[in-house]
């Protein structure tokens, strides 16, 4: 499983897969989403604008699964 860092608190799946390179535009994510191929936290995701927070995983069968993580800001 990879981790992709966003910067932001939410992020759209379809924002998600294309920032973490699974798919290059967010028309694949809605044909994914049909053909049932797409499951976040273990369920099956039918929603192409589901928010995603840190600690989401995703997962698309066949191709790969990516953790959403918090960006590190490195201030403490």
């Amino acid at each position: 499983m990879e981790k992709i860092a966003i910067h932001t608190e939410t992020i759209q799946m379809d924002q998600f897969l294309k920032w973490a390179g699974a798919v290059e535009a967010g028309g694949q994510v809605k044909i994914l989403l049909e053909e049932g191929l797409i499951t976040v936290n273990g369920r099956l995701e039918t929603a192409r604008r589901r928010r995603l927070s840190a600690g989401d995983v995703v997962e698309i069968k066949d191709v790969g699964c990516w953790q959403v993580a918090a960006e590190e800001t490195g201030v403490q």
